[in-house]
């Protein structure tokens, strides 16, 4: 993803830095299988009793046990396979049934107005999981321009995120080939329960 450049940040909050820390951090994981050294990084999280904590605790396990190549090839039955993997991770498809829809269509409308664009390297449609995870983490700490205010924050998760992504989060979870990202797809799911619920509030 790139973007024009922005004028320098005001500070973020501590909680608002944690939130797109794991936007982020999802977003990374479902963008591509994690090396050994982010099986490392994963393997050395803690968690609390919550359910997102119990979550990070699962995934910190299976990753301290995981292997990059086992990992790979869990990955590409999950999201590539021969023709498609188990799951198409897009919101065209879990919002239409069809890739390329209308919801892609939207997301980058809004990507525009705010001054993102796919970066050249990069083919999947916008509307991927991944994509969307990593969003929602910059627009939080105004990592391409300035920070966007929580109703802006809102507006995105309700119009892009929230309608599908725990959906997919549940079917990552008990997907045939899940193993390393059923415990990804337990802290994306439990996370996105807290996001629509402080949302929901404000």
């Amino acid at each position: 993803m790139t973007a024009t450049a922005q004028p320098q940040s005001p500070a973020i909050a501590e909680e608002d830095r944690l939130r797109a820390d794991l936007y982020n951090f999802l977003g990374v994981l479902l963008a591509g299988p994690p090396d050994q050294i982010l099986l490392d990084q994963t393997a050395g999280l803690t968690g609390d009793d919550t359910p997102l904590g119990q979550g990070i605790a699962a995934l910190a396990a299976i990753a301290s046990k995981s292997r990059p190549a086992a990992v790979q090839s869990e990955f590409n039955k999950l999201f590539i396979g021969l023709g498609r993997g188990e799951l198409l991770p897009y919101a065209s498809y879990y919002l239409t049934g069809f890739l390329n829809e209308k919801p892609l269509a939207v997301l980058r409308e809004d990507m525009q107005a705010r001054g993102l664009s796919r970066a050249p390297n990069v083919f999947e449609p916008e509307d991927n999981i991944a994509s969307l995870m990593e969003m929602m983490g910059a627009m939080i700490v105004g990592r391409f321009g300035v920070p966007a205010t929580l109703e802006q924050q809102k507006t995105f998760y309700n119009k892009h995120i929230r309608p599908w992504a725990g959906h997919f989060y549940k079917d990552l979870e008990g997907a045939k080939n899940s193993v390393f990202y059923a415990a990804v797809a337990q802290v994306g799911r439990a996370f996105m329960e807290i996001e629509a619920e402080a949302f929901r509030m404000t």
